[in-house]
């Protein structure tokens, strides 16, 4: 983009902010479709606190009106409305969250921008963007989810937004106690703690959260604490300074991954006893909130990420070989990331109409170091090198980074009806890797042929503009037309620069990948018994990365991550929701609602210099993506049934079907599954039950290619989960 468009560009996006007026009188409020039923799914706000989201794709879950699963942290049910949604189900503890939607791959939802109430909570949000903390959905009040078009807002990330809001006090009260005890199959334990209230002008808000269970296959118990401290102090109407702290740590021992005939035979079975798989996160926020005026808003927070991600294991490329002991492979990763935005939402009239600007900067720098080595160390979950002959070295790098960004979006009302939302945003990223691994080659019994160390120090600097333009036209307020048109890019990854693997290898040449997204939909309500959003969508992912099965030099199949080339992404997502008795009788006792989530998507590799790769499938893009559910309500009680479907999908990019020894190439075959949920309740006191994979169906999402692999990671079979809670 040259200087003279850039100017225009900029003028346009900042037009009459001399005509703002501070005066209150001629205020527009922002006014959103929403249910006067208590509901618990529907879309964000054109201005949500501080984020504009006119003219684009949003989702709201309520959390704290499902009726799922929580204990858990079930995807499957949380997000169970969410269109075009595609998960991967590692385990049935919820200690990670992998999704994925439009074609990208759901592995810890590493192409969404993942924050909580606000703030990067990833381990690095441009070198290492994987999510390894989730917070429990029991301490959740909503989860917003922004398609595509965040990228200008929130950063480079096709994917979008995904952001997990904590509860929030009441201003009633000045202490409430929530506590919520589950017990389920396989010796599953859940306890939920929580405090908060109002004292003055102060806020508060904890939780404390622990789980343990031995998992429904072999090898894959698991123990996890989670804690949270959140105080907020207003000093008067106009100043808030708040702080937020959050621990996660978790130990899970890792079944591994399956052949197909393993699948086949038994998916429950595990021959990895000496796998492990351990997490510590430590997430402090500092916000200031400024109200300069009733129109104009000041938001300025600074966040750091110390943390750690450590992985040991037998990881043989020949999944059914026995694990007879001796040296394991260690990974470890630690994680110190410091970062600084502040953002400025201004509103001013212009004729009739009330305009919106939003304008921010963002400071990011990672300090990041990832080690790896065979280490003989026992069989328990020893996560340390030893500093002697027995430990050989096979890579040690460190990650520092830098990211410096700004970023413009403004609303333009031309009308009551019409507006339009042009965005902007300048971004400097630098990614750096110091360090050596060493190159190892395998013979055709995937015994080590020859090794040989590889000193590495790369630099990569880049600065780019990415611009977008989104259009919102109400026809009335219950119905919205609306679309948008967004640049997006992702950058290389630590994962992508360098780790040693037996099952795959990365290409020296790998680079960022480049693209842009759009939507068409409509979305709204009918006499609050019909919602609907429909919306057409197209993605260009140029130079996309990922996984296609090639041969090494000794003739060994393996997976290369290189750039596969070109995919083109579209299809339709819609979702209905009736509420079935409120169209044929009003009642305060009874209540039936259903709802349909279909996504019909194709994607396809248009241009690729890869044999066998032009003209296939984009991997983990199933064509159907179906769920659909129906909740039963009398007075208290209530009940809630859900079914998903996914059609077919590919592992890799050259559409292999055959999953050989590894498992790590092959499909994924189509699958169902039902969940039943129900609840009751009694002034202070709760109880839920639930039953996960009602059929009991033997299925998997995935094929991975390292951890908690590599091979097939089969879903879990039926499940039963009791919880009380109580609320004082």
């Amino acid at each position: 983009m040259d200087c003279k468009r850039l100017l225009a560009y900029v003028c346009f996006l900042f037009p009459a902010i001399g005509m703002a007026q501070d005066s209150t009188r001629n205020k527009l409020e922002e006014v959103e479709v929403t249910d006067k039923k208590q509901s618990n799914f529907g879309h964000m706000y054109q201005v949500d606190g501080m984020k504009i989201t006119a003219g684009k794709k949003s989702e709201v879950i309520s959390v704290e009106h499902l009726n799922v699963n929580k204990a858990t942290n079930n995807t499957r049910q949380v997000y169970a409305k969410v269109a075009g949604l595609n998960i991967f189900e590692n385990d049935g503890s919820g200690l990670q969250l992998s999704i994925g939607g439009r074609g990208l791959d759901p592995n810890r939802t590493s192409n969404f921008n993942v924050r909580q109430n606000g703030y990067d909570i990833s381990a690095d949000a441009l070198g290492y963007p994987e999510s390894y903390y989730t917070p429990p959905a029991e301490a959740l009040s909503k989860i917003e989810i922004l398609k595509g078009a965040a990228g200008l807002q929130y950063g480079t990330q096709f994917g979008g937004l995904l952001n997990f809001e904590i509860k929030q006090p009441g201003d009633d009260k000045k202490f409430s106690l929530e506590s919520r005890q589950t017990v389920g199959s396989w010796n599953f334990l859940g306890s939920f703690n929580a405090i908060s209230g109002t004292a003055g002008k102060l806020k508060y808000y904890a939780f404390a959260h622990y789980k343990k269970g031995d998992g429904w296959r072999s090898n894959s118990r698991f123990e996890s604490f989670n804690g949270y401290a959140d105080l907020h102090y207003h000093f008067n109407d106009k100043h808030m300074l708040g702080i937020e702290y959050t621990h996660m740590n978790y130990l899970a021992q890792q079944p591994g991954g399956l052949s197909d005939r393993m699948f086949e035979e038994d998916p429950r079975q595990s021959n990895r006893e000496r796998n492990w798989f351990s997490v510590n996160w430590n997430l402090i926020d500092l916000e200031w909130d400024y109200r300069i005026s009733p129109r104009t808003r000041l938001q300025t927070r600074a966040y750091t990420l110390i943390a750690s991600r450590k992985a040991i294991g037998f990881r043989n490329n020949r999944v059914s070989v026995i694990d007879e002991g001796g040296k394991r492979d260690l990974l470890t990763g630690d994680f110190k990331n410091t970062a600084l935005e502040s953002r400025l939402l201004h509103r001013y009239n212009a004729g009739a109409q009330q305009q919106v600007l939003l304008a921010g900067v963002r400071a990011y720098r990672g300090t990041n170091t990832n080690r790896q080595g065979y280490v003989n160390n026992g069989n328990g979950a020893n996560f340390e090198f030893n500093e002697d002959e027995t430990t050989q070295m096979v890579s040690d790098y460190s990650f520092p980074n830098l990211n410096l960004a700004a970023f413009a979006e403004h609303i333009v009302r031309l009308s009551s009806k019409l507006s339009i939302t042009p965005g902007i945003r300048v971004e400097h990223i630098r990614t750096q890797a110091e360090g050596y691994y060493i190159e190892r080659g395998y013979d055709m019994r995937d015994s080590i042929d020859y090794e040989r160390r590889q000193d590495e120090s790369r630099n990569l600097p880049r600065t780019f503009v990415l611009g977008g333009l989104g259009v919102a036209y109400k026809f009335n307020p219950t119905l919205e037309a609306y679309g948008n048109f967004s640049q997006n890019y992702r950058s290389v990854t630590f994962s992508d620069i360098r780790v040693v693997n037996p099952s795959f290898k990365v290409s020296p040449d790998i680079a960022d990948e480049r693209g842009w997204s759009s939507d068409l939909g409509m979305r709204g309500s009918i006499s609050d018994v019909f919602r609907f959003d429909g919306n057409l969508f197209y993605l260009y992912y140029g130079n996309r990365i990922g996984e296609h099965g090639t041969k090494d030099t000794n003739g060994r199949d393996i997976r290369l991550r290189d750039n596969i080339g070109v995919a083109q992404i579209y299809g339709l997502e819609t979702f209905m929701e009736l509420d079935v008795l409120g169209l044929l009788a009003k009642s305060s006792k009874f209540g039936v609602t259903i709802y349909n989530n279909l996504s019909l998507t194709e994607a396809t590799y248009t241009q690729s210099p890869i044999g066998n790769v032009q003209g296939s499938r984009v991997e983990y893009v199933p064509f159907i993506n179906w769920k659909a559910g129906a909740q039963f309500n009398y007075k208290t009680w209530k009940l809630t049934y859900q079914f998903s479907y996914l059609s077919e999908q590919y592992s890799e990019a050259t559409n292999a079907t055959d999953g050989g020894y590894s498992g790590v190439i092959g499909t994924i075959p189509t699958y169902y599954v039902m969940d039943l949920s129900a609840g009751w309740s009694y002034k202070w006191l709760t109880i839920e039950a639930s039953v996960n994979n009602l059929a009991n169906n033997m299925y998997f999402t995935r094929r991975a290619i390292g951890y908690p692999g590599p091979g097939i990671i089969p879903g879990d079979g039926r499940s039963f989960y009791l919880t009380a809670g109580v609320k004082l």
